[in-house]
């Protein structure tokens, strides 16, 4: 599979979604975040992940308009938060989501947690936001397949992306084949563990043998496993290196040894036990 910066996954419903992105979860609001918005934009990147709880939609919006490039060409996502989730709620989420951005519309909005109860109403409402404009996709966060079997049975639209935590260490494979099957693309979210497991020794060995850091080894592994991957970083050499992943391959082999680094750990939110 041959892929660059500019690389692209066709969801279902022909929208395309950029392979690599930038996260910002926990950047501090403010210039620290606009800063590393506009470097990753100034680096080639053309996907920012944000989300309402992480206070910084603000200064994303802002950097995305600075940059100077033409809006059809950077792909926005946010989130819908937990205590905004039900139908009525969810629609004026969107709304001061889109005012805090400065933007009309979001490419993907996403439901950013399985509430009980309340995430079907919240679903309507994502398809009520597609049906009119001010997202071009609408997806999920941290569900796994109980709770997309149960999306399923009463969604009008498929969600279009899930987004979770996946990295070596946290590898689901029967959650990839599920998604894959329903023609869900599957976004990596800590593909970098927070940086717990960046100094395991044989994720450091493979990195020496390419002449790459951990870091980038961990993002070559979600791009061959198919995934989109949203690496966060708010220093910009950081955030370049990120991006420096499609000048090696790692082998068949050593895919299957990064597999077998499994070992359920969730450096963030555990949806599990979500009924």
């Amino acid at each position: 599979m041959e892929l660059d910066l500019q690389s692209t996954v066709k969801l279902n419903n022909g929208v395309r979604m950029p392979r690599l992105g930038l996260g910002v979860f926990r950047a501090p609001r403010g210039e620290v975040t606009r800063a590393a918005v506009s470097a990753a934009l100034a680096a080639g990147y053309r996907h920012i992940d944000t989300a309402r709880i992480y206070g910084n939609e603000r200064d994303v919006g802002l950097a995305v308009r600075e940059s100077g490039l033409p809006r059809e060409e950077i792909f926005v996502t946010t989130k819908l938060w937990n205590e905004d989730q039900g139908h009525d709620s969810t629609l004026r989420a969107c709304e001061r989501s889109l005012k805090d951005l400065g933007l009309e519309y979001v490419d993907l909005y996403l439901v950013h947690w399985p509430v009980p109860g309340r995430r079907l109403e919240s679903w309507r409402a994502l398809e009520q936001l597609l049906s009119d404009g001010k997202c071009r996709a609408i997806g999920v966060s941290n569900f796994l397949e109980h709770h997309l079997d149960e999306l399923l049975g009463r969604a009008k639209v498929v969600p279009a992306v899930n987004q979770v935590e996946q990295h070596p260490f946290l590898y689901q494979p029967s959650l990839l084949r599920y998604c894959a099957d329903k023609g869900i693309a599957v976004e990596a979210y800590s593909p970098l563990t927070k940086g717990l497991r960046l100094g395991d020794p044989r994720v450091v060995e493979l990195a020496r043998k390419h002449g790459k850091s951990p870091a980038q080894v961990l993002i070559r592994w979600c791009l061959q496993h198919d995934m989109v991957v949203i690496p966060k970083s708010v220093h910009e050499a950081r955030i370049r290196e990120n991006a420096s992943v499609f000048d090696f391959t790692l082998s068949p082999e050593e895919m299957r040894r990064l597999d077998g680094l499994n070992e359920n750990l969730y450096t963030g939110w555990d949806p599990t036990d979500v009924p």
